[in-house]
């Protein structure tokens, strides 16, 4: 693949002065505004069942208007960078202003921080290459174990370049890698058949996954989470202890309490969190943070979609809620600060309050000790798929991994296991917070009304007292 020049809609586009004058007259009169441009390029292959199953190239380019006053966003998108399209743009986003007689919101502070490369990582290497690597991906994994029946396999790899243009004249630029490789296996004996999954990624390029030693790693990971689960009895079912282990299984955290203090769910009161800013909703110790700035991680962000400069927010701190995650609508109609976390799925979406990497902060306890504490209960290390409703905080959450723990002692595996509670009292419930938090390997996608972004999650172990156990057994 060839490598492309970078994106520069106003030398190649746009004239800049002419599109500065369209914002402003999308913006006269309005609270706020911006003109997002984007060109994305993103690649996967597929090999599945010893064979290159998809192999596909997508490109990507266009524009978002916006205009915004009071609790009203006036959106406007097009494929087409052009000035006709972009005069029609304001047309549409003028009508969410009105008569106007808004005033315009300063600015984002600018930044020279960058928290990973600009990179193209499909460039890293040639398609024959990955192709290559898929291939031996496959064979490793069926000669590591007889019982493997199947491999998939995908090398996956994308640039984002935005270009965000601001009625004062603020021009700022970001550009974007990611890549993810991921491998899922399934193994039978004596009929029953069980899966696996592993895999990593991020914001960084993918030379370092295509290494041998890097998806060595994820094989045999997967492949042990598949041989688990082949042993794996039906869980219990009923209310008990559960002990969540670290990494991965933040993505619990991010569901049940991330999305709930998320600024317009609480500036609309539809969140169970809303009206609780300086009160007690967590277990003393547990500290949960939003934190966009880490290098190089998969929901890391040097600047937001609307400009601001990502950051390190502390969402609860002790047990209290102290923050909300804000894109700048939300902040300032709460008359508190943008944090950063304005973001949008691609130029045809608006921006919305998003997590980016959410993680709940380590403790004192060892994982030993928590799991030693926990007498009749689960203990969850890995997770699938969950939902949660955010007017109560209520989630569901199926485990891929888990193991029945009986006086300290972990025991036979478990399969069907489902975690059931609510955010806001699961956090009171936490009664150890262990010294191991660890970060997701860099897998994550988040929905919200209709939008998908990449995010990360991160934790140590936790106990958690009192969750309901779906199984298939009464325990």
């Amino acid at each position: 693949m060839t490598e492309q020049t970078p994106f520069r809609p106003f030398d190649t586009h746009i004239d800049e002065s002419r599109a500065l004058g369209l914002l402003r007259a999308a913006t006269d009169g309005a609270d706020d505004g911006e003109l997002f441009l984007e060109r994305r390029r993103s690649e996967a292959l597929m090999f599945d069942d010893g064979r290159l199953k998809t192999a596909s190239y997508d490109a990507s380019e266009g524009f978002g208007l916006r205009a915004v006053r009071g609790e009203t966003a006036g959106y406007a998108h097009s494929t087409e960078v052009t000035e006709a399209s972009l005069k029609r743009a304001v047309e549409t986003a003028r009508l969410a202003v009105g008569a106007g007689g808004g005033t315009l919101a300063d600015g984002p502070t600018p930044t020279n921080r960058k928290l990973y490369t600009d990179n193209d990582p499909m460039t890293d290497a040639e398609f024959p290459v990955k192709v290559e690597t898929l291939r031996e991906i496959d064979a490793y994994a069926r000669e590591k174990d007889p019982r493997v029946v199947q491999v998939s396999a995908t090398i996956a790899a994308s640039l984002q370049e935005v270009t965000i243009l601001r009625p004062d004249g603020t021009l700022v630029s970001d550009t974007r890698p990611m890549s993810r490789v991921n491998v899922s296996v399934i193994v039978e004996e004596n009929g029953r058949r069980e899966a696996g999954g592993h895999g990593g990624g991020g914001r960084a390029g993918l030379t370092e996954l295509i290494q041998p030693e890097t998806w060595k790693a994820s094989v045999d990971e997967a492949l042990r989470i598949a041989l688990v689960n082949l042993r794996a009895e039906a869980a219990p079912a009923g209310q008990m202890d559960v002990v969540l282990g670290n990494g991965w299984p933040g993505i619990l955290l991010h569901e049940a309490v991330g999305h709930g203090l998320e600024g317009d769910f609480n500036r609309k009161g539809t969140s169970a969190f809303s009206g609780l800013m300086g009160q007690q909703v967590a277990a003393k110790g547990v500290t949960v943070v939003d934190d966009g700035t880490l290098p190089d991680r998969r929901g890391s962000l040097t600047i937001d979609d609307e400009g601001t400069a990502s950051s390190r927010t502390v969402l609860i701190e002790d047990g209290v809620l102290v923050g909300y995650m804000q894109d700048r609508q939300n902040a300032r109609l709460m008359g508190v600060e943008a944090t950063g976390n304005g973001r949008r799925e691609s130029y045809a979406h608006a921006p919305m309050p998003r997590m980016t990497n959410t993680i709940m902060e380590g403790g004192d306890a060892s994982p030993a000790e928590i799991v030693a504490d926990l007498k009749d209960g689960i203990y969850a290390v890995g997770f699938g798929g969950g939902q949660v409703d955010i007017t109560n905080g209520k989630f569901v959450f199926s485990c891929t991994e888990a193991y029945r723990v009986k006086d300290g002692k972990v025991g036979a595996p478990v399969k069907g296991a489902t975690l059931i509670g609510d955010g806001p009292k699961a956090m009171k419930q936490v009664r150890a917070v262990g010294n191991d938090m660890a970060l997701d390997p860099g897998i994550g996608n988040c929905g919200k009304a209709g939008q998908w972004v990449p995010v990360g999650v991160g934790q140590p172990t936790l106990m958690i007292g009192g969750l309901t156990v779906g199984g298939s057994q009464t325990g």
